[in-house]
This record gives C-alpha cells, sequence and structure tokens, in this order.
C-alpha cells in the first residue's frame, strides 16, 4: 500500500482528503477527473449532487446533532488550481498528481504547485460532509470548476435547487483576515497579425527570467517586474542598435500570474553578442534596483543558426511597439480603503505564433474604470491594426453593510483566539460576486488558512493555520 505523506497531520481528515485531491489532475480546463471524484464521494456515502454538463459539482449533506432543521448554510470554493512548475520538474501536470511532502511546518509540492487554492476547499468540505459527529446544519457545498481562468463555471452554474442564504467561501489565503468585497474583472486578449518570411543572419536568443512572479491580485502591488514587460524593453533597446526579425517570444502562461520569465529568438543584423550582453547587463542592473527582484536575469544567447522563417522588421517592431506600450500593473488606488489596489491589469502570457498575441487580466472594484481600461486596451489593438476579445467577465462582489455572518464570525473569532480578525475588501477576484447575483440576498464572508506564494512552484500552506481554521470553521457552524 502506498505511503500517505501527509498521514499524522492534523486534522487527519482534511489533510487525507486534501492529499487525495493533490494526487488528480486538476488544473484549470481539466477538472473532468476531480469532478468525478467529488461525484464518487457523494455516491460512496448517499448524499444527494448536481454535477452539470462543465463539472461544476454541488453536494447536499443533512444537518447533524440537533441542527438538522436549521436553515441551510452554503460552503463553496473551485476544483481547478494553476498549474506552474520549476523548469527541470518533470512531473506532466496535466496527467500526473503532484509530488506533495510536508517539513512539520509547510505542506508543499516539489518543483510545482501545491494547488492549496483551493483544494483547501474541497479537503475542508469532503471532511465535513463524511462526518457526521460534526454538529452543522445542512450543507449546500458549491465546487465550480474553471475559476483561474476567468470563473467560467460561477458564471454558467445553475443555482436554482439552492436554499441557503448564508455562504462561507473557502478562497482566501491569509489566516485571520474576513474578505467581504472584491474587484471584479475580464481576462483581455490583443492579437496583432504579423507577417512572415525568410531572413537569413546570426541567431540569439533572449531570455528575462528568475523574477518572483506571483498571483496578478494579491501581488500586483509589490513592486515586482513582469518578465513580458522587461522583455519589451530588452527589445526596444536592441532595436535601437540594429535591425531586428523576432523568430519565436513566449512569456507567461497564465493571464492571472506575473510571468516569470521570457524567452526570445530573433534574427540581429549587424553586431556581436558582447554589444548586446552590454545591453542585458544594463538592464538587468536597472530591474535589480528598481523592483523587487534581486535575482533577475537578463541575457542573450548565440543560437547555432543563420536565420529562419521570422517575422518582417516592421512587424517586429509592431510587436516591441505593443509590449513597451501596454499598460501594466496598478493603475488607481482606492481613496476609501488605505492600500488596496482599485484598479490594476497584467500583462500574463505573450505569445509569437501566426499571429501575437497578448494576454491581460484586467480587475478593478469600480466598473467604470474596468470599462475605461478595456476601452484603453482596444484602443491600443487598433492603433496596431489587431483584434480585441474580452472573456471571463466576472461583476465585483460589493460590501454588505449589514451582515449577520460577518458579525457572528467577528465574535467567535474574539472569542476563540482573543484577537480582531481584519475585516477587508481585496483586489483578487473571487466567485462570491457571481453566486451573489444567482443568489438574491446571500449573505457572505470569505476566509482560508494561511498560504505563501501561491500561483508559484514555492507554494506552501501552513499546518498549523489549516488545523486551527478548521476549528473555527466548526465553531462557526455551530452557532448560525
Amino acid at each position: 500500500m502506498e505511503t500517505k505523506k501527509l498521514a499524522g497531520l492534523a486534522p487527519d481528515a482534511v489533510f487525507a482528503y486534501f492529499e487525495e485531491i493533490c494526487a488528480i489532475p486538476h488544473g484549470s480546463r481539466n477538472t473532468r477527473l476531480i469532478s468525478d471524484y467529488l461525484v464518487q464521494f457523494a455516491r460512496d456515502r448517499g448524499l444527494r449532487f448536481t454535477q452539470d454538463e462543465v463539472g461544476n459539482v454541488v453536494l447536499f449533506g443533512e444537518g447533524t446533532c440537533g441542527l438538522e432543521n436549521h436553515a441551510p448554510v452554503i460552503l463553496q470554493g473551485h476544483m481547478d488550481m494553476v498549474c506552474e512548475k520549476d523548469a527541470d520538474s518533470k512531473i506532466d501536470m496535466a496527467r500526473e498528481g503532484l509530488d506533495v511532502c510536508h517539513d512539520d511546518e509547510f505542506v508543499f509540492a516539489k518543483g510545482t504547485t501545491l494547488g492549496g487554492d483551493d483544494g483547501i476547499a474541497m479537503a475542508y468540505a469532503l471532511a465535513l460532509l463524511a462526518d457526521t459527529t460534526i454538529a452543522h446544519p445542512p450543507l449546500e457545498v458549491i465546487i465550480t470548476v474553471d475559476e483561474e481562468i476567468g470563473m467560467l463555471g460561477a458564471d454558467c452554474i445553475d443555482l436554482s435547487e439552492l436554499r441557503g442564504r448564508t455562504m462561507v467561501n473557502l478562497d482566501s489565503e491569509d489566516e485571520g483576515v474576513f474578505t467581504v468585497s472584491c474587484a471584479g474583472g475580464a481576462t483581455a486578449t490583443i492579437s496583432l497579425p504579423v507577417d512572415r518570411r525568410a531572413v537569413y543572419g546570426p541567431c540569439v536568443r533572449l531570455s528575462v527570467d528568475n523574477l518572483q512572479g506571483g498571483h496578478s491580485g494579491a501581488e500586483i502591488h509589490k513592486n515586482r517586474a513582469n518578465a513580458n514587460k522587461v522583455m519589451g524593453e530588452f527589445l526596444n533597446r536592441i532595436q535601437d542598435l540594429m535591425p531586428l526579425c523576432l523568430t519565436s517570444l513566449t512569456g507567461g502562461s497564465k493571464d492571472n500570474a506575473i510571468p516569470r520569465s521570457c524567452q526570445a529568438t530573433l534574427v540581429a543584423m549587424g553586431t556581436h553578442l558582447e554589444r548586446l550582453n552590454d545591453v542585458a547587463a544594463a538592464l538587468q542592473a536597472e530591474i535589480r534596483e528598481k523592483y523587487d527582484e534581486p535575482e533577475a536575469t537578463v541575457q542573450a544567447f548565440d543560437v547555432d543558426a543563420l536565420g529562419g522563417n521570422s517575422l518582417s522588421t516592421q512587424s517586429t517592431a509592431s510587436v516591441i511597439a505593443l509590449l513597451c506600450a501596454a499598460p501594466n500593473g496598478v493603475q488607481q488606488m482606492s481613496q476609501d480603503m488605505e492600500g488596496l489596489v482599485q484598479t490594476s491589469l497584467n500583462l500574463g502570457i505573450a505569445k509569437l505564433g501566426e499571429r501575437f498575441s497578448a494576454t491581460f487580466s484586467v480587475r478593478s472594484s469600480v466598473n467604470a474604470e474596468k470599462q475605461e481600461l478595456l476601452s484603453r486596451l482596444e484602443t491600443l489593438a487598433q492603433f496596431h491594426e489587431g483584434s480585441f476579445a474580452i472573456a471571463g467577465a466576472y461583476p465585483a462582489w460589493e460590501y454588505k453593510k449589514d451582515s449577520a455572518l460577518r458579525d457572528t464570525m467577528v465574535r467567535i473569532y474574539r472569542e476563540m483566539f482573543g484577537k480582531e480578525p481584519q475585516v477587508l475588501a481585496i483586489h483578487a477576484g473571487l466567485e462570491c460576486g457571481l453566486l451573489s447575483e444567482k443568489l438574491p440576498g446571500l449573505d457572505c464572508v470569505s476566509i482560508g488558512p494561511q498560504m505563501h506564494d501561491i500561483h508559484t512552484s514555492r507554494e506552501k500552506l501552513d499546518i498549523k493555520s489549516v488545523e486551527r481554521t478548521w476549528k473555527f470553521l466548526l465553531e462557526v457552524l455551530k452557532n448560525l
């Protein structure tokens, strides 16, 4: 029998289910196996469930321990994870489970993201539903698909069978923080036509690497460089020295993850590698000084080739101009809540193929500012004679002035831990706004255990925090 690597960690049922979840591939757009796993869990225990055509699952649990006739409480999370890994990782995250382990303080996955965002929500919910000795009211557990790529599951899920109007969202990563409002957002893509032709000359590979990356909502304000923007500046400085013809360019893989790396190859005519390395060294020094990027590397390498199917100099110039001109990062801070990012965007993916595409995650807690930013991107696309598309748009989750759930949770937290929780609005996106539109009058708070460096291969989940949050959740459910 395979040894369970998380055996012995408390709460044991939560970590047992979390390890089972980690063993199942469940990246965005690859959630059928995990969706079916949730359904099989329900069938094995005789629980009522629904599973729609895209894979969203709702699980229904009866109340227990004298709370059977109370109003239902909704628990909510998502089943997909962001799949990022180190360059030397051999794991195929589309087909294989994670190499999950722990060091007695944190749970992590070797060389890859862990998927604590939001595997821990599923683990909490399954542990609750499986144990009839835990006191709780009737539970309606919503687990959606494809949250990480635009909340696609929450957008289309049918919640007409749900009776609950009190919801605990389990998709936060800071213990002791109660999220009560979040920004709306959208994914926007600019696509440019390009002219390819056979070009002959010395080939060079450019690399921007070892940036910190991170979540484009939660960490967009942390002075981290964007690899795609740095590559645009690198190319622009080289273009000032000589004609360029781009052959390839790839940076980032998720619109909502700040890209850590961008790679490009080009035909550079009329220079020596030494001059390019001078440009690289100067830019690297600037990036390390300007941003919180002590490990940033900007480099140029010879390629053993003479030319290829490259862009024309005009198309290359258009790509470089777009990379340099595209807005990125924090655009507006809130005037009402100190330290809260109000509007931002992240150039998460840049890719050169038959066309050049730049994909952005756009966020704002002010709908008018979100629309204004999308209009700016569309104007930029038109200027470069390209196309523009918006996907995965979702509304802001507005603050609810009178919230019985929030008041109850604050009281219980104070009683259990002897301190006040933080009650915050956040810039990162949550599904609560979409679900509130489907469930009028919904009273909702988002919580979660402490996680670090989500959406990166450095992601780790605090073991003791998982236990504290579990005990807090049980106490909340008993008191609703």
